[in-house]
């Protein structure tokens, strides 16, 4: 899937976490949840904030591990939403 797919399916609580769980880490997900819930946020909408934090925030080097990561992916819009959950929680 697509990352511009995923995120217009990122509209409620249980396409979230469908999606989230898709990746298969579950570490990730807990870590997600905790970090939508401190924001008082739900995960929706701290998934879509935490995949436009990542896009403006990611250094250079960032960006060209990511693109070697999507050339080997065979689902580039999970592999986006890995690396922006990791750099959230980096933060």
């Amino acid at each position: 899937m697509m990352l511009g797919d995923l995120l217009a399916r990122l509209t409620d609580e249980t396409t979230a976490l469908e999606t989230i769980l898709s990746a298969g880490d579950l570490k990730l997900l807990t870590a997600a949840q905790e970090l939508a819930a401190a924001d008082g946020l739900d995960l929706a909408t701290y998934v879509t904030q935490a995949v436009q934090r990542y896009a403006s925030e990611a250094s250079d080097e960032e960006w060209v591990t990511l693109m070697s990561l999507l050339n080997r992916s065979p689902d580039p819009g999970t592999t986006c939403l890995q690396r922006a959950f990791e750099h959230a929680l980096r933060g």
